[in-house]
């Protein structure tokens, strides 16, 4: 369990990294550098290392050669020592203490001589723990010292790294070992301590490292003050967007010297400056139209109301007149009666756009306006040969709506069913939630294409644009729908597929004021819920429409 929570913890704290990471711009530019002064402030230090640590070495090597080189000389000009057959022992240890007497301060080895006939545990300097110093030799170095005095050849120094025993026999320190024989029987060895070269590549291994954390933090606030200066305005510009883009079109930003991020600035202060004056014409030349067209239709309602007039005259005495006459009396009274219509939808357009439709709100069962406005409907359905068929559920749906306004929606609903519905059943169903109702029109007829879903609702839009409007609709009908719908802070959604039919769903809070989070209905039809792939489109009321192929539960 402990675990299983660390391991949620840790998930949850490197998923809050990686956003951070994504998101901050300035963060990237700092951790790059870092990542990249590290990487480059190590390879050099262990670059440098690698050179002081040569160059001590050899320095110490060329010291230790040269000293050998003296006691080499040396015990060669001594008459006790330089003989073939070998040595006595005090006479080595006669040469080993005047070797020794050199070492001291700044210059500290120890002398090994070694006997190659008492099987190389002769004579050696430091004769308290002699054995220590004779084990503290390679054997290696040994071997070779043994083939050049077995060779014949010219005398030469071997040097190797070794590691210096204390007369305890416990390891003491690095150190630099050099041999060379004396003479056929006797071996000089010299060893040098490097306590001294690894304390000064212990100092300068620690320099380095400070300071290259110095160097890594010095880059680090240097590119967090260089990325400040850019980034910060940067985010202003992009804190300033989004007011701009949520409507605050004073919005400007501060411009500070005359370098690329005050051009950055200037640029943008012109862009707002613009994009509001373009939006003022766009918006006086929208109040203009919404006037015009609500003046041309309260204005065409007086000439229209003597038309009618007189068209109800020749439309009651239609029977009295011949063939040709009585036939332009009907089609001037259907033709009047579409006109009116649209001066009507006109006008409630107008309102909506101007934002000045108010909801008149009282409680309602919804089935009943369902009811209502499939009797008007019926006419229509009974001239298609459509049968109109109510799911409705045994208990009221009630819910505070606009009554005249939830017909009008309904109406328009099943008109556009039973007309694209092509003489099959149309299905109305009512459902009911804590928080909403909903009403779902069903049709089985030609249905929506692909790509028509967005533009269901737009003003004057047909689905087939050579098809006959036998209903006399204006366009405007689920385009008011809509605005009726968002009035009630609603959704008004439609499902389609071509030859499958479609489905129009309205879904109304129960109380005004009331937010929507689904629908008691699902969008797709009933036998297709589990498996449909056709065509959504969703009007919310922010008028934005669904994807393809989403469904609302």
């Amino acid at each position: 369990m402990v675990l299983w929570a660390a391991r949620r913890r840790a998930g949850s704290l490197a998923g809050l990294v990686s956003r951070r990471w994504h998101r901050s711009l300035q963060l990237r530019v700092i951790g790059t550098t870092l990542v990249i002064s590290v990487a480059v402030v190590a390879v050099l230090g262990i670059f440098l290392m690698q050179q002081i640590a040569s160059g001590l070495l050899d320095s110490e090597r060329n010291a230790a050669l040269a000293q050998a080189n003296d006691g080499l000389k040396y015990a060669q000009s001594d008459p006790n020592v330089h003989s073939p057959h070998g040595s006595s022992t005090s006479a080595l240890i006669s040469l080993v203490t005047q070797l020794q007497s050199v070492s001291g301060l700044g210059n500290t080895y120890e002398v090994v001589v070694l006997q190659r006939s008492t099987g190389l545990a002769g004579v050696t300097g430091n004769l308290a723990n002699p054995k220590a110093l004779a084990d503290s030799l390679p054997k290696a170095l040994r071997n070779e010292v043994l083939k050049e005095q077995t060779s014949g050849r010219p005398r030469q120094f071997n040097t190797m790294p070794t590691t210096l025993l204390g007369s305890d026999g416990r390891p003491v320190g690095p150190a630099l070992a050099v041999g060379v024989p004396i003479s056929g029987d006797d071996q000089l060895y010299y060893l040098f301590p490097l306590t001294q070269q690894m304390q000064v590549l212990s100092l300068v291994q620690n320099t380095l490292i400070v300071a290259g954390v110095g160097l890594v933090v010095l880059l680090a606030v240097i590119v967090s003050l260089v990325t400040r200066w850019v980034v910060v305005p940067i985010r202003q510009a992009a804190q300033s967007a989004s007011r701009v883009s949520a409507g605050n079109l004073d919005e400007r930003m501060a411009v500070r010297g005359t370098d690329d991020l005050a051009g950055l600035a200037n640029s943008f202060n012109e862009m707002a400056a613009s994009l509001q004056d373009k939006l003022r014409e766009l918006e006086e030349l929208s109040s203009v139209q919404r006037q015009f067209v609500s003046d041309v239709s309260h204005e065409l309602r007086t000439p229209l109301t003597t038309i009618r007039i007189a068209a109800d005259v020749l439309f009651g005495s239609r029977e009295a007149l011949d063939p040709a006459a009585r036939r332009s009396a009907e089609l001037l009274q259907g033709q009047l009666e579409r006109f009116e219509a649209l001066l009507s939808d006109l006008l409630e357009i107008s309102r909506h756009d101007a934002n000045v439709a108010t909801l008149d709100a009282e409680s309602a069962d919804v089935c009943d306006l369902v009811l209502r406005a499939a009797a008007d409907a019926e006419q229509l359905a009974a001239q298609r040969g459509t049968r109109i068929e109510f799911r409705l559920p045994p208990d009221q749906c009630i819910a505070e709506v606009d009554r005249r306004r939830v017909e009008r929606v309904l109406r328009n609903l099943l008109d556009n069913a039973v007309e694209h519905g092509e003489g099959r059943d149309v299905v109305v169903t009512v459902a009911a939630d804590r928080d909403a109702v909903a009403v779902a029109v069903r049709d089985h007829g030609v249905g929506i294409g692909p790509g028509e879903h967005q533009f269901v609702f737009d003003r004057f839009w047909r689905a087939d644009p050579a098809r006959a409007r036998t209903t006399g609709g204006t366009g405007l009908g689920l385009a008011i729908a809509l605005e009726d719908a968002r009035l009630h802070a609603g959704w008004l959604q439609a499902w389609g597929e071509r030859g499958r039919g479609s489905v129009f769903r309205l879904t109304l809070p129960r109380a005004v004021g009331g937010q929507l989070v689904g629908s008691p209905l699902p969008l797709c039809p009933d036998e297709e819920i589990a498996t449909a792939d056709g065509v959504d489109s969703v009007a919310h009321p922010d008028g934005d429409g669904a994807e393809p192929g989403s469904l609302d539960a």
